[in-house]
């Protein structure tokens, strides 16, 4: 029998395990640091609600996974105004970041009216991040004249692929038309699961190359041929729909290695139409893109939270 201070004599004791850190644990949250630059998302393509929509989601992701965090949204074919408090609904990428210059500053001479004998501030206002899967020079010269025409000291990322975590977003984009197994693993059939992917991207022969590396993981976690060609080269398409079906593919997809807005989605349609291929949605905001974007910025600015990493799709 146990005594009112304990188990009777000779009972084991249960004493609970300290805490052990392991891979099986979830690291510790790491949060944005106090002043940290923020993160600017340069959303391309013609600003709408559905485009904002996108664009917050993916903020909203990589806002969860730094707290405090700084994330704004500025747009390639947004409205110029840098000098007023309130902005306009779709604000241009040059007029966010002269207005995140401007905040600084006004901090920084609020602290010294206040007595403060803090230094003034250097290094990057803003880390740019482009919101593009991959390469696309033309967008691109678009985002570092928008960055040299605000003259905020701001930094400028790269695009966020190839990366297996977009190999996943495509997979996970196909399994939801019926084009793909969800599980390889779980050896789920599919009626409609294509036999070949043609991964469309856009900014010619080195965004094509950039698509066929992350392809590369898309067709080992297909086990079917994946090959990219791109949208804004007349023909590309529909000849590499007939390049795989001379390889012996009958039931083609095509998969957008798109985000969306840098794009009119009608271009899609009639590539496939065009290619004979059933369709899947473009990326959008899978999460991986709020993460892959997190991860452009911390590593400018030498933060290490958790980095991501591919994961089979479930």
């Amino acid at each position: 029998m146990s005594s009112p201070t304990g188990p009777a004599s000779g009972l084991p004791v249960r004493m609970p395990r300290p805490r052990q850190p392991g891979r099986h644990r979830r690291p510790e949250p790491v949060a944005a640091p106090e002043n940290a630059p923020a993160l600017v998302l340069a959303v391309p393509g013609v600003p709408s609600t559905a485009t904002r929509s996108l664009a917050e989601e993916v903020v909203s992701i990589a806002r969860s996974e730094l707290p405090g965090l700084d994330a704004r949204i500025g747009y390639l074919d947004g409205t110029e105004d840098a000098t007023t408090t309130s902005f306009p609904e779709f604000p241009s990428l040059q007029s966010v970041l002269a207005h995140a210059a401007t905040e600084r500053t006004a901090r920084y001479e609020q602290a010294r009216a206040a007595g403060s004998d803090a230094a003034e501030p250097d290094g990057p206002v803003a880390v740019v991040v482009p919101l593009l899967a991959g390469p696309d020079n033309a967008l691109m010269r678009r985002v570092r004249q928008a960055v040299m025409d605000s003259r905020a000291p701001a930094e400028l990322t790269d695009v966020l692929g190839p990366h297996p975590l977009l190999a996943e977003g495509l997979h996970v984009r196909l399994s939801e038309a019926g084009l793909a197994r969800a599980d390889r693993a779980r050896l789920f059939t599919v009626a409609t699961a294509a036999d070949g992917i043609v991964l469309a991207t856009v900014g010619g022969e080195e965004a094509v190359q950039a698509a066929g590396i992350t392809g590369m993981l898309l067709a080992a976690r297909l086990a079917v041929p994946v090959m990219a060609a791109a949208l804004d080269q007349e023909g590309a398409i529909a000849n590499t729909a007939e390049e795989l079906r001379g390889s012996g593919s009958t039931q083609l997809a095509l998969a957008p290695y798109l985000i969306g807005p840098e794009i009119d989605g009608s271009l899609l349609d009639a590539a496939a139409k065009e290619a004979g291929c059933s369709v899947a949605e473009s990326l959008g905001a899978y999460p991986a893109i709020g993460k892959l974007a997190l991860s452009k910025y911390t590593s400018a600015l030498g933060i290490a939270p958790q980095q991501p990493s591919g994961a089979p799709v479930h």
